[in-house]
């Protein structure tokens, strides 16, 4: 972890360099935490930077330090923070939160009446969201938009997510609520911002499961 001063900024057009850099650190983040991402395209990077649906973080030296953007779905009723990722070099500094903060605040600007939603297999980012006033949910309560799972055709454990009808997976979903709108019945706040490593447990025992489960049906695959 290197300690500095970053320039968190919507990104633009010209930070289109860092795209082929962001899309190999969120592969290769994912790879280490032995889960899957839906694998985003330099194109597609490039192009949330143009619509202004990102945020980038950088040294003043003008060196990559970390990336986060837009989508919308549903009409615009639901959007998500998707693609979160920190250069190795400064992650544990706190940047992750300061660029979620920053997409929180973009996403709220351009989408004020949409309901804010995340899937993440991280605990650090949950904890962060719990502090955005996220909420965890059932994967029910999330965009029914079949763009928006498309998206998860070419994660590692996609197969999960189809034995389960797409209503739960590796990941855990969270989900804002604009303060103008009617919370769903039944959906309870859970605030894990002080209970970091209680949830860490919960989240290797769900893997575990969820891992175990598509292990057997990967065999029935090959055997039938």
């Amino acid at each position: 972890m290197i300690k500095k001063n970053f320039i968190i900024q919507p990104a633009e057009a010209k930070h289109g360099e860092y795209a082929e850099t962001i899309v190999e650190e969120m592969a290769l983040s994912a790879q280490a935490r032995g889960t899957g991402i839906a694998r985003r395209s330099p194109e597609y990077i490039k192009q949330k930077m143009l619509e202004g649906k990102a945020v980038i973080a950088l040294t003043k030296e003008g060196e990559w330090a970390g990336f986060c953007y837009i989508e919308a779905w549903g009409h615009e009723k639901f959007v998500a923070n998707s693609g979160l990722i920190v250069s190795p070099q400064f992650r544990k500094s706190g940047l992750a939160r300061e660029i979620k903060q920053a997409i929180f605040r973009l996403s709220r600007k351009k989408y004020p009446h949409a309901k804010i939603f995340g899937l993440t297999t991280g605990a650090a980012v949950m904890k962060i969201n719990s502090e955005l006033g996220y909420i965890p949910v059932s994967y029910s309560d999330l965009t029914t938009d079949d763009d928006f799972w498309k998206g998860c055709q070419s994660c590692v454990n996609v197969e999960i997510l189809k034995s389960k009808n797409r209503q739960n997976c590796l990941c855990t979903a969270m989900l804002y609520v604009p303060k103008d709108q009617k919370q769903k019945k039944g959906i309870k706040l859970r605030d894990f911002s002080n209970n970091l490593n209680l949830f860490e447990r919960w989240v290797r025992i769900k893997k575990k499961i969820l891992l175990k489960f598509n292990k057997n049906i990967i065999t029935n695959i090959i055997q039938s």
